[in-house]
């Protein structure tokens, strides 16, 4: 499958000839291991894997002991895997690096060698006992991967120029036209219904069966529930409760995260390196509140209330259809459809969550649940600050809308509280591109575009 991650990788093996070390963390199964399997063998001479899931006492000890003799260190590394390694055009990957730190450690060293170039793959990178008494390299340059995102996604189901198009168009601020409209729509379902697990993509792109893909998600959340357990130490048992707490969230729609939820009389300080340790592992995107739509989100931070999204919305799917065990051909169809009376409004929100997250946004939303002024009472899904910073209107306001019939009572209250903050708003919908009364109105494929 095509990634775009592939082009940074080449971009940072070229700008960097070997002074740095990259860094690729994600969560579980996002693809990390396969897309540098495959720059390793399209890009240098040799390579070698060092798998830390599988890597034994004899290879680990090579970091421990004779790194001090770098000639010594890859003539056994060279020997036990079998691989001749050549200077300036052979990659060393240290995979699941987190599983032995002190290989991390050991990048300072290696990259000063200047032999050869490293790649480091891990998911859990920062958690806390996986950074423990090692010294975090200088020399690492790092980069996150996520879900495959909705061009990937045609990419892999065949549909080669589509986002050309939805591109072209969000450039010239026109519409699809209707017709092009639902095509479009038809894929983005698809992808959100599937997600951007690469392995459920494969699963559907293989056998088109819903509830085989759904299998494929399942192996997934089992798979982070197993972390969980295995890696939140002493609190794993309210990261799990956190966890599986987050489709009800969503689907109520709640301004930010209940912790009376999880366990009543739950206070924030109590429960904040639970949220953050789901956010590090890369397996739920947090969105923060700011107190003010002003430039300098991130000073406004209220760390103490935050909306919680799942990282990869066919995940939630799978996550949040739980009763029996398996979500059936039956419920993605009608869900494809829009044919299932449920709150699609968590789906949507939750996929603009994902998508902005992988085009590089933090994400803060904002809420004043004022009850003596009724001009300021509002809620803003999603605020991003514009990239070039100008004396004022720096803020983006977004809402997200999944429903046909709305109100913009936020937005424009938003308009008159914070002109001098705010930037033109954007609600994003499922109806085509428009512009109206200083609103843009963006469908919901050209979230990434923003």
């Amino acid at each position: 499958m095509k990634r775009k991650i592939y082009d940074d990788l080449l971009e940072w093996k070229n700008r960097e000839q070997g002074h740095s070390a990259l860094l690729i963390q994600g969560a579980k199964r996002v693809g990390k291991s396969y897309i540098v399997d495959k720059f390793g063998k399209n890009e240098y001479k040799s390579y070698i894997t060092i798998d830390f899931n599988k890597a034994g006492k004899d290879v680990k000890d090579l970091f421990l002991n004779d790194l001090d003799n770098m000639d010594t260190f890859f003539l056994k590394l060279s020997t036990y895997y079998g691989v001749q390694l050549f200077e300036r055009e052979s990659l060393i990957v240290l995979d699941e690096v987190q599983l032995f730190p002190r290989a991390r450690s050991a990048v300072k060293y290696l990259v000063e060698d200047g032999r050869y170039d490293y790649i480091e793959t891990g998911s859990l990178i920062s958690i806390r006992k996986n950074v423990e008494n090692i010294l975090i390299p200088s020399e690492e340059d790092s980069i996150n991967m996520y879900p495959m995102d909705f061009e990937e996604f045609l990419w892999a189901t065949g549909n080669d120029n589509m986002m050309t198009l939805i591109r072209s168009c969000y450039n010239n601020r026109t519409p699809l036209g209707q017709a092009l409209h639902r095509k479009v729509m038809d894929q983005f379902r698809l992808y959100m219904l599937i997600g951007g697990m690469p392995q459920a993509v494969s699963e559907y792109m293989d056998t088109h069966d819903f509830e085989a893909v759904d299998r494929v998600k399942r192996r997934i959340l089992k798979l982070y529930r197993d972390d969980i357990r295995k890696h939140a130490g002493g609190n794993a048992l309210r990261v799990e409760a956190i966890f599986d707490e987050i489709p009800s969230q969503l689907k109520k729609q709640n301004r930010h995260f209940k912790l009376a939820a999880v366990e009543a009389g739950l206070r924030f300080d109590t429960v904040k390196d639970d949220l953050f340790w789901l956010s590090d592992a890369m397996i739920v995107n947090n969105c923060y509140n700011s107190t003010e739509p002003n430039i300098g989100l991130t000073l406004n931070r209220d760390t103490t209330l935050l909306k919680c999204y799942m990282s990869d919305t066919g995940l939630l799917i799978s996550h949040a259809f739980d009763e029996r065990g398996i979500v059936t051909e039956k419920i993605y169809k009608k869900l494809l459809f829009d044919k299932l009376e449920v709150n699609l409004g968590m789906l949507t929100e939750n996929m603009i969550a994902q998508m902005l997250t992988s085009a590089g946004h933090k994400l803060y939303f904002y809420a004043n649940a004022s009850r003596d002024d009724k001009t300021s009472r509002m809620e803003l899904d999603f605020l991003l600050q514009k990239d070039k910073v100008t004396s004022r209107h720096n803020i983006i306001p977004i809402e997200v809308k999944s429903g046909k019939n709305y109100t913009l009572s936020s937005v424009r209250k938003a308009q008159i509280k914070y002109k001098e903050y705010l930037d033109t708003p954007i609600v994003i919908h499922t109806s085509d591109y428009l512009e109206k009364d200083d609103i843009v109105y963006l469908p919901i494929y050209m979230t990434p575009l923003i």
